[in-house]
């Protein structure tokens, strides 16, 4: 049964996984933290890079001898498969670990059986340990492993009373530097970052991270579905890799040397869904949504958001365009009903973060 001391090593493991955010995907975020047999901290490890050792190799490295019969805290059950790296439930027993806790069960078909792995070869092993505070940290990529497509978080900026600009179309900036500077570490989180042809006409969005050191850039989608981007578009440099996802039937002529990805439409665009089952083709498990409300309305109506960060500005405005369009909910009984998980100050405003809950939608 886990303790204090199982909990504050397990806590301080989801921290550690938390420094790989935007740097291993299409691999899981994941920290280690290793006790040696008296209980003291002998190693602590993450999954620093895709292709690179894993958070327990790191972890075990730096306990050396100090793991035989100590307890490793992982925050994802160990990997049994070996890829570009061994599997990690090997490792650990072959270095002498008595007794493994682990916060979330493997839901990779590939990578799974690790626990079972370690219990054949006499290991304890207990699961489940804060389980929901590291599903959390690591929801794209489990998102994307359960669903089978790249998870989406829906970002924007909008007054007190709703508005994302004013009635005469300005809207820079109802959000403050503080604020501004925060998109850019959603986008050093994401794979890809996604706007629509209206928000590209209307601000011209470079999209690339910014202030970030040793980002990896996201990939910037642009869905136009009539291939109206101009050649000059901010997002079409060479910051960042771009793609332009356009209808079927699109005239690309205008376009020449870009990457364009011809898409089936949907209702009023471009069909979200086709979209998401080709980025995650192409390796992206998560998707920062920074479009306009008729792109957020529409992944709304697909059901296809899984985070929405709201950031709040102290402004009133009273018209203006609301943050987000018709997406398919005609009456309350429908409304799409979200769990707040977070409310911070960041700067002057106020950055909601909140998920859609089953149990809320269905009351």
């Amino acid at each position: 049964m886990a303790g204090t001391a199982d909990t504050h090593a397990m806590r301080r493991a989801i921290e550690l996984a938390a420094h790989g955010l935007g740097r291993t995907s299409p691999n899981p975020v994941v920290g280690c933290v290793i006790l040696d047999a008296s209980g003291e901290t002998a190693g602590t490890g993450y999954h620093q890079r895709a292709g690179g050792p894993h958070a327990e190799v790191h972890a075990l490295l730096a306990a050396g001898e100090k793991a035989r019969g100590g307890t490793a805290y992982v925050t994802l059950e160990p990997c049994n498969h070996t890829g570009r790296t061994g599997p990690c439930a090997q490792a650990l027993v072959d270095a002498g670990i008595a007794r493994v806790v682990y916060a979330v069960g493997d839901p990779d078909q590939q990578a799974t059986g690790g626990a079972g792995t370690l219990r054949a070869a006499g290991v304890e092993v207990e699961g489940g340990l804060l389980a929901e505070e590291a599903e959390a940290g690591n929801a794209a990529w489990l998102t994307s492993v359960r669903l089978g497509r790249p998870f989406v978080l829906w970002k924007y900026a909008a007054t007190l009373d709703g508005r994302i600009a004013a009635a005469d179309a300005t809207s820079r900036w109802i959000s403050s530097p503080e604020s501004r500077a925060d998109v850019h570490r959603l986008r050093a989180e994401a794979d890809a970052v996604v706007v629509g042809s209206g928000t590209l006409r209307a601000d011209d969005p470079h999209l690339a991270v910014r202030g970030a050191e040793g980002a990896t850039q996201p990939l910037r989608v642009v869905l136009d579905t009539h291939a109206t981007i101009l050649p000059t578009a901010r997002v079409l440099d060479a910051a960042a890799p771009t793609l332009v996802a356009v209808a079927e039937d699109a005239d690309t002529s205008q376009l020449p040397g870009a990457d364009v990805l011809r898409l089936p439409r949907g209702t009023g665009g471009i069909d979200v869904h086709a979209l998401l089952a080709e980025l995650y083709a192409r390796g992206v498990r998560s998707v920062l949504l920074e479009g306009g409300p008729t792109l957020a309305g529409a992944f709304v109506a697909a059901g296809a958001v899984d985070r929405v960060v709201g950031y709040l500005a102290p402004v009133l405005l009273g018209a203006g365009p609301a943050a987000l369009a018709d997406a398919g909910i005609s009456t309350l009984t429908e409304a799409l009903r979200l769990d707040i998980a977070e409310a911070v100050r960041i700067g002057p405003d106020l950055r909601i973060t909140a998920v859609p809950s089953p149990a809320l939608k269905e009351s």
